[in-house]
């Protein structure tokens, strides 16, 4: 996002009217631009990042995929927000989307028997489930604001050549 989309992006997000709100949306567009400048996120994220606001934008609307999906909430966006940060530098970029129960959805797909998806809930859960060969994992880790071994490890099986 450049920072006039950021700008307008916090405005419109903010849902406040007053000063106070004008001054805590632009606090939050200035942070939101210094984590995506920063060199530790690097290029691949700053394209993760902008494609996690992207998804928030097309999905924090009741009903969006037209089935009765829950929105996506910023507490979820947060969360993946968070996520991606803590990958290590160098770490390839997932696709991410949506999911109907307005969890955030990150996939590292390598081919059919090498995949891995991580569901971001907005308490910060990281549901997953992989497929690496003949095996499957799947179960659910806490994120404190480092990417779990386990996550780590099958994310680096999934995506090594």
């Amino acid at each position: 996002m450049t920072a006039i989309a950021l700008r307008q992006y916090t405005t419109v997000t903010s849902g406040g009217a007053s000063e106070t709100a004008g001054f805590v949306a632009s606090k939050i567009g200035q942070s939101l631009r210094q984590l995506q400048d920063s060199y530790a996120l690097g290029q691949h994220a700053k394209g993760s990042l902008n494609e996690l606001y992207q998804v928030f934008e097309e999905c924090r609307q009741a009903n969006w995929d037209g089935y009765g999906a829950a929105p996506v909430s910023m507490r979820a966006v947060r969360s993946a927000h968070g996520f991606l940060e803590a990958l290590p530098l160098g770490a390839p970029a997932p696709s991410i989307g949506a999911e109907p129960d307005g969890h955030i959805t990150l996939e590292w797909h390598h081919s059919l028997r090498r995949t891995l998806s991580i569901s971001v809930s907005p308490e910060g859960d990281l549901h997953y489930a992989a497929l690496v060969g003949a095996s499957k994992a799947c179960g659910t880790e806490p994120f404190f604001g480092e990417v779990p071994k386990e996550i780590m490890g099958l994310m680096r099986r999934v995506t090594s050549a």
